[in-house]
């Protein structure tokens, strides 16, 4: 008992940063599976996968991958009739960094689309990787 008083600061200290080292693992498992610029490219020109950039309507305007379509987060669930006809097929979703998108993806699941993935890194890592952007 007079190790766990004597060493209270660094006992805490543990735990926080053996939660921060966890909490990409369990983040991830929220987030669902995720695809790198390179599988998503793989899944756009070989399964016909969508899409779906989850950006505010000015980020999009500045930049997005070529046919993505421009839903931000907080109309994703108002706007999912626009999508519905997708579900079948492979949706690929992304915001900037990879946060945002994750919150989308849990959104398309509850609503049925079977094959979600988050673009990890978002598109940060989708520029990073010398993929094509386009403001059209």
């Amino acid at each position: 008992m007079d190790f766990v008083v004597n060493n209270f600061v660094w006992i805490v200290v543990a735990f926080v940063s053996g939660g921060m080292l966890l909490w990409p693992m369990v983040r991830g498992k929220a987030a669902g599976p995720s695809v790198s610029p390179l599988q998503a490219t793989l899944m756009i020109n070989r399964e016909d996968a969508i899409v779906l950039d989850v950006r505010e309507a000015d980020e999009f305007a500045r930049g997005h991958v070529p046919n993505a379509r421009g839903i931000p987060l907080g109309q994703v669930a108002s706007r999912l009739g626009e999508i519905e006809k997708f579900k079948d097929k492979p949706v690929i979703v992304l915001c900037q960094h990879g946060n945002r998108s994750a919150s989308a993806c849990g959104t398309l699941r509850k609503n049925g689309f079977g094959k979600v993935y988050n673009l990890s890194g978002g598109l940060n890592a989708w520029e990073q990787a010398g993929q094509p952007v386009t403001t059209k």
